[in-house]
Order: C-alpha cells, then sequence, then structure tokens
C-alpha cells in the first residue's frame, strides 16, 4: 500500500532528479544561446563540447590520477581550445557564406568530434568520481547527491558571471553589438571577428564543464552529444534564444517534465514528454516562454 509520506518522498525525489538533469541542460542551452546572440548561428556541435569535456575529465582524472578540480580545469580547458579552433579553422575560412551554410558546417564539425570521441575512447560508457565524498544528503527521505550541488552552484555562478559580463562589460556589449548589426559593429571600430571567437571559446568552455560535472552522476559515451545538443537547443528554443535566465528556467522544466514522466509513467516515454511540451509551446508561443520574437523566426525558417 502506497501511503502518501511514501508519495511525497517520492515526488521530492523526483523534483530532485529533475533539477539536476535540468540545470546540465540549461548549461548546454546557454552555450547555445551565447553564439546566437553573436552571430545568430545554431551550433549543433554543442553537444560534443558536452561530451569532449567528461571524456576528457575521465582522461585526466582516472587514467593520468590528476586531483578532480585539476582534471576539471584541464577538461575546460582543452574545450576552450576546441572551440577556439573551429572558430579559426572553420567558421572564419567560411564567413563569407550565409548562415544557413554556417549551421550546416556545424553538424558536420558535430559528426567529426563524436567519431573523434569514438576513435579515442571507443564505444564504452566511463565514469568519474564525484568532486565531493561522503554519503548523500537525505532530505525528508529524498537523497541529494553531493555532486548535485556542484551542479547547482556552478551553473549558478555561469548565469550570474555572463550577466554580468553581457550587461556591465565593454567586451558583453560589444558581443551584442556584431548579432543586431554586425556591418554596423563594424564601422564604429567593433572587432567582430574577435567577438565570434570570444563566443564559440566561451560557449565550448561552458558545454566542457557541463560534461564534466554530469559525468559523475551519469555515464559519459561518445554518443552522448546528440541527445544532450537536442535537449539544450530545446531548452534554448523554450526559452527563448539568446536569454540566459529563459534557458535556465527552460532547462530545469524540461528536466522535471522527464523525471516526473519517467517517476511516474515510464522512462521509455521521458524523451518523447519532453519533445511534446516543446512543441506545445512553439505552437501557442513561438518565441519562447521568455523570448522574443526572433525564436519565432526559427519556427516559421
Amino acid at each position: 500500500m502506497v501511503t502518501g509520506s511514501s508519495m511525497g518522498t517520492d515526488l521530492l525525489q523526483y523534483t530532485v532528479t529533475g533539477l539536476t538533469i535540468g540545470t546540465i541542460y540549461a548549461l548546454v542551452a546557454i552555450g547555445y544561446d551565447i553564439i546566437y546572440n553573436v552571430t545568430e548561428i545554431i551550433n549543433f556541435a554543442q553537444g560534443e563540447f558536452v561530451v569532449l569535456g567528461g571524456l576528457f575529465a575521465v582522461f585526466f582524472a582516472v587514467s593520468l590520477h590528476l586531483p578532480i578540480w585539476l582534471a576539471f580545469g584541464a577538461s575546460i580547458a582543452v574545450g576552450t581550445l576546441i572551440g577556439y579552433l573551429l572558430d579559426r579553422l572553420v567558421i572564419r575560412q567560411a564567413r563569407n557564406t550565409t548562415v544557413m551554410s554556417l549551421i550546416i558546417i556545424t553538424l558536420a564539425v558535430s559528426f567529426i568530434l563524436k567519431g573523434g570521441a569514438m576513435l579515442a575512447w571507443g564505444k564504452d560508457p566511463y565514469n568519474l568520481p564525484a568532486f565531493s565524498s561522503g554519503s548523500p544528503i537525505i532530505l525528508a527521505g529524498a537523497a541529494i547527491q553531493l555532486q548535485a550541488l556542484w551542479i547547482f552552484g556552478v551553473s549558478a555562478l555561469v548565469v550570474l558571471a555572463l550577466t554580468l559580463f553581457f550587461r556591465r562589460s565593454v567586451y558583453g556589449k560589444a558581443m551584442l553589438a556584431c548579432a543586431d548589426n554586425p556591418n554596423a559593429a563594424r564601422m564604429v571600430g567593433i572587432p567582430v571577428r574577435l567577438m565570434v571567437l570570444i563566443a564559440f571559446v566561451l560557449s565550448a568552455a561552458i558545454g566542457a564543464a557541463a560534461g564534466v560535472l554530469i559525468t559523475p552522476i551519469s555515464l559519459m559515451e561518445y554518443n552522448h552529444g546528440a541527445l544532450l545538443g537536442l535537449k539544450g537547443f530545446g531548452a534554448a528554443v523554450l526559452g527563448g534564444l539568446g536569454n540566459f535566465h529563459g534557458a535556465l528556467a527552460a532547462g530545469v522544466v524540461l528536466g522535471l517534465v522527464e523525471s516526473y514522466c519517467a517517476g511516474y509513467l515510464s522512462s521509455g516515454y521521458k524523451d518523447a514528454a519532453a519533445l511534446v511540451l516543446l512543441l506545445l509551446v512553439l505552437f501557442l508561443k513561438p518565441e519562447g516562454l521568455f523570448g522574443s520574437s526572433e525564436a519565432a523566426k526559427l519556427k516559421r525558417f
């Protein structure tokens, strides 16, 4: 017999799980938003940044036996380098093409990165030690893993830092100006190429950080990038493209929907439930929950 106390505990546990995975989706979505804010490009290689961040963390922490904090920093550094190379060797060389062509190029890059990950790490799943040792925190019968607290904390810092960067710093405002009108930005002396480079570097670094954060609680494989990228893209569109706070809220909503669906219905329906929610919102509010009319263009496009 199921008691009210048991149902309350289950609800709380599903909520904690949903918040945890939803925050990861939010980080992936923020990576999309950064590049979109500057270039209006949807970078479909974003999910691969997450996978490579997790796999490189396994390499540094497990294979090279580096401390977890050092492995975390080294993985972000490698992700940053990949973002730098993506802009300098690919995006910049194709700068005179259309936005659609650049989007297709990022899709091709995602396949290349996925294949490279498979060659380097194989098809086996990998795990990573948690950032903090110790037993989970028990709250009203629900277990909260210590790694989840790291996910919440790092994500909050990322959102705060990006908000301050884009609203207060000269570089942040210059990046937004490039998205609105790159030709006018050039005329007033803004180095557009540098702004695009910063966008790809930041996006890759955040994606790699998300991969390192989630690997201790979810096995990482070479082919996880497509699904993580899809969920992150869904959160970006749901929250309104270019809106960091909207991405955070939408990512959490998607995570909660998946968790409740898996807990009360079946885990086989969780992916479908999140996508159905996304479709419903786009039909009713094409610009997303917190976005402007820019996201509506994507729907028509």
